[in-house]
């Protein structure tokens, strides 16, 4: 994980990285039909020079609904008026996304309840049935 956030800060992917603008739908009222602000980033996650095989494989598992048949890594951005707002803002999903396919998962340690909270529980049943119990008329 360290090796990843090392490559990202020394910003070994943006060479590998392209744009391609297009007028947005976002907000922006006229400025949205003269001016580009969508900001689509591509990455060639089978080309990439950056990433080990291993990492690809994680990354094609993971991210499998972002990624084209062809092996691209797609990321857009249309939320800002203009388009280096929105390339930065694809830039640091991109990297988001690279992060977050790489982590590992925690494993999960399966755990007891203590004793206290056993007995927490029994005292709140018995109470409640206690509770039930006095309901009611007794002749």
């Amino acid at each position: 994980m360290q090796k990843i956030r090392n490559r990202i800060e020394n910003g070994d992917f943006l060479p590998e990285l392209t744009f391609q603008t297009s007028r947005s739908s976002g907000p922006g009222g006229q400025n949205v039909n003269k001016v580009e602000t969508k900001v689509q980033l591509s990455f060639d996650l089978k080309a990439s020079q950056n990433l080990s095989e291993e990492e690809k494989e994680v990354l094609f598992k993971k991210l499998k609904n972002k990624i084209t048949e062809e092996g691209i890594l797609q990321v857009q951005s249309q939320e800002k008026r203009s388009q280096l707002q929105n390339k930065e803002l694809a830039i640091k999903k991109f990297y988001g996304l690279i992060q977050k396919g790489l982590e590992k998962k925690k494993a999960r340690k399966p755990t007891k309840p203590g004793k206290g909270a056993i007995e927490k529980r029994l005292k709140a049943k018995k109470s409640q049935a206690e509770k039930k119990a006095n309901r009611g008329w007794k002749a």
